[in-house]
């Protein structure tokens, strides 16, 4: 009776996404491109000529180049602000405690593509509110998403505004389930402060700190929609804000060539799983 209830979830799911994986993952190890996409029969099978030839493209090298470093600051950044607000709405402000959460995870719920063409906005160097605001203590303003030293750090900011929310949520939920008797216990043998965080709060927060982090390492590692709105499909100058993901958006749907998108995209993948079992390792809790 299981499987009958079940049937409509697992049509939909091999159907529109096994498929599509498994397809796309054979694809990869051909030379399926516009150009035979009329006679399947013709595309060419090139073995691992695909993942061989991204490893000498640049374009490619600085993709991974400028992911990583958005995934390197952008993560830490967001789990410190997620925690710092989470431990500060969780010791209590008050009857606005309520406002202030929803107010903070608003950003999370809120079409990024509209929140990425605001910032945009705000970040303009001619009309923007933000050089505005620095004008007016006598501080030129750069051009933040024209100059390749700042466009990344404004596309980090935007993510870590986004995604701080969603962060401060998973650890809100996680210290609410902490064992008052241990804050008490620690006190009783002088602890206070910073010592009580470090040493009863943050071992309690593990399991959440690893599933916050895994989260968000994996969402900041395919970044796709900020870097495409704020610095455009080719990534703003220099290419400063190209990313793995507009690298392969570029070779699927601007160059067709979906044989080496389809080899780009696995290739992030097995990156992902990578850091997935690093961060399992290191921050996992051992018996």
């Amino acid at each position: 009776m299981g499987w009958v209830f079940a049937a409509p979830f697992t049509l939909l799911f091999v159907v529109f996404m096994l498929v599509p994986i498994i397809a796309s993952f054979a694809l990869s190890f051909t030379g399926f491109s516009l150009g035979n996409l009329q006679d399947l029969g013709s595309t060419p099978f090139v073995g691992l000529a695909n993942y061989t030839r991204l490893f000498e493209d640049a374009q490619f090298l600085k993709s991974l180049r400028n992911t990583a470093y958005f995934v390197i600051v952008g993560v830490p950044l967001t789990i410190a602000f997620g925690l710092a607000l989470a431990v500060t709405l969780n010791q209590g402000i008050g009857k606005l405690r309520a406002v202030f959460r929803v107010s903070l995870y608003l950003p999370v719920v809120t079409s990024i593509v509209a929140v990425a063409v605001i910032w945009r906005y705000m970040l303009d160097p001619d009309i923007g509110i933000v050089n505005a605001a620095l004008a007016q203590v006598g501080i030129q303003g750069p051009d933040w998403l024209g100059n390749p030293n700042t466009l990344m750090p404004s596309i980090i900011a935007l993510g870590v505004w986004r995604n701080t929310g969603n962060a401060m949520v998973i650890f809100l939920a996680a210290l609410q389930t902490v064992d008052s008797q241990l804050y008490r216990a620690a006190k009783v043998d002088g602890a206070k402060g910073w010592h009580l965080f470090r040493h009863v709060t943050l071992p309690m927060l593990r399991p959440a700190i690893l599933f916050a982090t895994v989260v968000t390492t994996i969402s900041y590692t395919h970044v796709f929609e900020e870097p495409f709105v704020m610095a455009g499909p080719n990534g703003g100058t220099d290419q400063a804000g190209f990313t793995t993901s507009l690298f392969v958006y570029q070779q699927g749907f601007q160059a067709f060539d979906f044989g080496y998108a389809s080899a780009a995209a696995y290739t992030l993948f097995v990156a992902i799983a990578v850091l997935t079992i690093i961060q399992f390792r290191f921050l996992s809790v051992r018996k």
